[in-house]
C-alpha cells in the first residue's frame, strides 16, 4: 500500500481529518481531534497506528514489518513498514482498528456522531 492509498483510506473514515501538528512533514490523521495514525512524508515507509496492547504483541511477533513505534508509547503504538510485504487488507484492518480505538474514547456526543456516520456510510 502506498502513501496515497493510505491517506485516502484514513480520510475515508467517518469524521477523519488530517493536519501537520508537529512539523511540516509529519502528517497526522485524527478523529475528534485525537490522532489515530501518522506518517512522515519524507520517510513514507513507516506508518504509525494505535493498537490494542495485546494485539500489538501478536502482530510484532507475526510480522517483521511491524515494530513498536519510535517516539511513541510502545505499548499502544505500532509502526508498519509499508515497503515490506504486509497485505493491503491487513493494513486497512489495522487503520480501522486504530480509528475505532480512538473513536471509542471520544466524549459521548462526539462518539454518537461518529457512530451515526459509520452506520450511514457502511
Amino acid at each position: 500500500m502506498n502513501i496515497e492509498s493510505v491517506r485516502e483510506y484514513c480520510l475515508s473514515m467517518p469524521g477523519a481529518t488530517e493536519d501537520f501538528p508537529f512539523d511540516e512533514t509529519t502528517l497526522a490523521f485524527r478523529i475528534g481531534g485525537k490522532i489515530f495514525a501518522m506518517i512522515d512524508l519524507e520517510r513514507t515507509e513507516w506508518f504509525v497506528l494505535k493498537c490494542d496492547p495485546d494485539r500489538s504483541l501478536e502482530l510484532r511477533e507475526s510480522y517483521p514489518e511491524i515494530a513498536p513505534a519510535w517516539h511513541m508509547n510502545k505499548k499502544h503504538w505500532n509502526q508498519l513498514n509499508l515497503f515490506g510485504h504486509l497485505p493491503n487488507e491487513l493494513i486497512e484492518e489495522l487503520i480501522r482498528h486504530s480509528y475505532e480505538l480512538v473513536a471509542r474514547k471520544l466524549p459521548r456526543r462526539e462518539r454518537f456522531l461518529t457512530d451515526e456516520r459509520m452506520n450511514g456510510e457502511r
